[in-house]
This record gives structure tokens, C-alpha cells and sequence, in this order.
């Protein structure tokens, strides 16, 4: 049983290792897949074609329209000026006295209408170094700020946020993007206000240091004095359109659960619309916001639209691609002998199912660099143990969801996540000048989500 536990304790180290290195998941994942089967002394080939390709195939299947439709919504935006014309009025409207709130602020706006994170990236830093510039703040600060923005409370926290890492577990329980609301909002408050304390104090530190800017920095962009952008009330239109319809479609007088019958779904082997739901309301919400997002400025989006269709879909794929390695590489774990061992390890951690899924996706999340990627794998393998112990302790499944989706935006930011490493080459900076504060806001991010599921715990 040692030699099982080691061999997947040795694929999960070589594929964190290879993923920080910048090697692909997509090549490495089967491959590291594979040698714990061979340790284990288990069948290769149907290891790899009957669970790894199924499960990564079915992961495929469920989330892929999220993922496009979310690429090419966000390339819509970036093209057609509308999340520059946010990230400007938001950042000059605070001013330089605030300029770390107002980037905060501007790469939040921008990823709970449901732009991407790395358009978020791309289309804030030239407006937070011009801010940073103009207040003398330290550019290294840059990448902290706009994680704290992009990759904590508007990513997982907050009810009805539309990316990923809030609908993944919405097939695992039966839930939706609105789960846990007040759970949600409190522990959204707690990162953002415990995040912008630390870099506020990270500033001041600096000032009193005589620290400013900095020169000689890479990648400085430069902002054209005579770029026109889209009015701001224009701009968020389909911002608005996104979330309203999602609501809309999963909890208003649209609800999709009241589309077709029962009768009709299971001619689809669709068990219950409540697995499908959710994603259905999101792909129409995807829509409705990109045919808006060209409409309101269809001669400049018309222009690039190919390209940045091209640039959408590319970017998609290798994302979905990536996770659905991660989850054909968790599925085949959890059939090797070893696994019961860790798996009673994990839930072993604490009597509490919360608790217990806290620290397995935390875990997952870490080690594969990725926020879904953890998710997804960690839900898989131990969703349907959790589901049972909650309803044994009499525990929401809302409750499931939303400390499962936090805790995947928690430990992921380690260095070798694609995000951090991306953000990073942004900006110009390296992981020296600027990853400590990217850091703290993970371990913030986690500590707050282990804080919530002891208070719920508790009470």
C-alpha cells in the first residue's frame, strides 16, 4: 500500500512541477496518469481510454460552451473599447489618492459582468500603471491589486458571479450560480476589505521609504492620448444584460427548469434539470451579452472580429483542454488502491463536511495550479461523500457550493498557477518583485474560507 500511495503522491508532484516549469498539462497530465497506474500495477490502456479520455470528454461536454462563450464575450469587450471605457472611468473617477481601490474596483466590475480573467489583465494594467505613476506607488504593487480584484471575491464569492469556478459545483449538488448568497456577500466583504488593508499598508510602507514608482520597468504601456471609448453607461450594458438574464434564467420568471418536461429530458438521459440548469442560463446569459457587446460599436468590433474570434477560441480550447486533463488525471487517481488511504486522510482532516471539502479543494487546487482544475478533480473524487455527510449533519448543499467555489480561488495562486505566471508577463515583473503580495492575498483568501466554514460549523 506504500508503493500505491507514493506512485500518485509521484505523479501529482511531477505534474506540479512540470506545470511550474511552463510544460503543457495537456501532454504531461496522461503521461503522469499513466506511470501511477504502471506503479500501481493496474491495466494501462484501459486506464487511459475508459476513465481518463471518458471523464476528460465528459468534463468537455458540460463546460466547454461556458468556457467559449466566456473567451469570446470577454474579446468582444476588450475589442470593442467597453472594458478599457470601465476600467478608465472607474480608475480616474476614484483618482490617484485611491488608486489601489479604484483598480480593485474596475478589474472586480469587469469579472463579475463576466469578462474573463485574463482580458480583465490586459485590459486594466495600462490604466492602473498610468494611476500607480501618478500617485508614486510602487509599480510591484500592480499584480497584488489586480489579483485581489480579478482572482478572489468576484471570481467565487459573490452569488451569481458567471465564471467557472462558481458553476462547476452546481451538477455535484443540485445548485445554482446564487448559492449560499449571505455566505457569499460576507465572505466576499472579508477578502476585499482584508486585502486592500494589506495593500494599503504595503504603500505606506513603502512612501515612508521613499519608494515610488520605480524606472527602468518592462512592458510600460503607453496609453494614446486620442483612443476613443464607448460611452461608460454603454459600456456596462452588457455587463448588466449578463448577470440580469443569468438571474433571471436561474431563479426568475425565465427560469430554464421550466423549459421542457420531464418526459423530453429523459429522452436526453437528462436525470434532472437541475444538473444542466445552471449552465443552460449561462450560455443564453453569454449570448444575450455578446450580441450586445457588438452592437454597441459594431464598426470597430466588425474590423477584428475574426482575429479576435481566432484569438476567443484558441484560448478556450487550450483552457478547457488543460482542465479536462486535470480532471481525466483525478478520475484515474481515485480507482487506484492508494487513493483510499489519502482520500480518509483528507476526510479524516475533520469530522466536519465543510471543513473537510475546504481542505481538499484548497489541497487539489494547490497542486495543480488551478482553481478548476482543483475544483473539479476534488468534487469528482469526494462530491458524492460530501453530499451524503451534509445531509447527515442536516447542511445545506448551497453551503457545499459556495465553500467548495471559494476555496478552489484560494491556494490555486501558488507560483506556478497560469494566472499568476500570465499576470505577471503583463506587467513586466517577476515573481521576486511582486509575488509577495499575491501571496498574502491567497493565504487571506484561504483563511477566510476555512473562517467561514468554522463559524458555520459552529453554529
Amino acid at each position: 500500500m506504500f508503493i500505491q500511495v507514493v506512485a500518485i503522491l509521484l505523479a501529482l508532484g511531477l505534474l506540479m512541477f512540470f506545470a511550474y516549469r511552463g510544460y503543457p498539462v495537456i501532454v504531461f497530465a496522461p503521461i503522469f496518469t499513466l506511470l501511477a497506474v504502471l506503479i500501481s500495477g493496474l491495466a494501462l490502456m484501459p486506464s487511459y481510454t475508459e476513465t481518463y479520455m471518458v471523464n476528460a470528454a465528459n468534463y468537455i461536454k458540460t463546460y466547454f460552451p461556458i468556457f467559449l462563450l466566456g473567451a469570446i464575450f470577454g474579446k468582444v469587450m476588450e475589442l470593442n473599447g467597453a472594458a478599457s471605457s470601465i476600467a478608465q472611468t472607474i480608475v480616474k473617477g476614484l483618482g490617484s489618492k485611491r488608486a489601489i481601490l479604484s483598480v480593485i474596483l474596475a478589474c472586480g466590475v469587469l469579472t463579475y459582468g463576466g469578462v474573463s480573467l485574463f482580458v480583465v489583465a490586459f485590459a486594466v494594467y495600462p490604466f492602473a500603471s498610468a494611476i500607480f505613476r501618478e500617485a508614486n506607488v510602487p509599480k510591484r504593487l500592480i499584480p497584488g491589486t489586480i489579483a485581489l480584484g480579478a482572482f478572489t471575491f468576484t471570481m467565487d464569492a459573490l452569488p451569481g458571479t458567471p465564471q467557472v469556478q462558481n458553476i462547476i459545483p452546481t451538477p455535484y449538488f443540485g445548485t445554482d450560480a446564487y448559492a449560499a448568497p449571505v455566505v457569499g456577500i460576507i465572505g466576499g466583504v472579508l477578502v476585499f476589505a482584508a486585502g486592500l488593508i494589506w495593500l494599503e499598508r504595503r504603500r505606506k510602507q513603502a512612501e515612508l521609504a521613499g519608494e515610488g514608482y520605480g524606472t527602468n520597468h518592462k512592458n510600460e504601456p503607453e496609453l494614446a492620448a486620442d483612443q476613443q471609448y464607448p460611452n461608460i453607461w454603454l459600456a456596462i450594458v452588457p455587463l448588466v444584460l449578463v448577470l440580469v438574464f443569468n438571474y433571471l434564467l436561474s431563479r426568475g420568471f425565465l427560469t430554464v427548469n421550466n423549459w421542457y418536461s420531464e418526459e423530453l429530458l429523459k429522452t436526453f438521459n437528462i436525470a434532472s434539470v437541475k444538473a444542466v440548469s445552471s449552465t443552460w442560463a449561462l450560455i443564453v446569459a453569454l449570448c444575450i451579452g455578446i450580441v450586445a457587446a457588438i452592437c454597441i460599436n459594431v464598426r470597430q468590433v466588425n474590423n477584428k472580429l475574426a482575429a479576435g474570434l481566432t484569438a476567443a477560441a484558441m484560448g478556450a480550447l487550450l483552457a478547457i483542454f488543460n482542465t479536462a486533463s486535470e480532471v481525466g488525471f483525478g478520475n484515474v487517481v481515485k480507482t487506484l488502491p492508494g487513493f483510499k488511504v489519502i482520500q480518509n486522510w483528507i476526510l479524516g482532516l475533520s469530522s466536519h463536511p465543510l471543513i473537510s471539502e475546504a481542505f481538499a479543494v484548497n489541497i487539489l487546487a494547490g497542486v495543480t495550479g488551478s482553481a478548476s482544475g482543483g475544483l473539479s478533480i476534488a468534487l469528482e473524487v469526494m462530491g458524492k461523500q460530501y453530499m451524503t455527510a451534509a445531509q447527515a449533519a442536516g447542511i445545506s448543499p448551497e453551503l457545499l457550493h459556495r465553500i467548495a467555489s471559494m476555496a478552489s480561488g484560494g491556494m490555486d495562486t501558488l507560483p506556478h498557477n497560469g494566472a499568476v505566471i500570465t499576470l505577471l508577463a503583463i506587467t513586466g515583473l517577476t515573481h521576486r518583485q511582486s509575488y509577495k503580495d499575491i501571496f498574502a492575498i491567497t493565504v487571506i483568501k484561504t483563511l477566510t474560507v476555512f473562517l467561514l466554514a468554522v463559524v458555520i460549523s459552529i453554529f
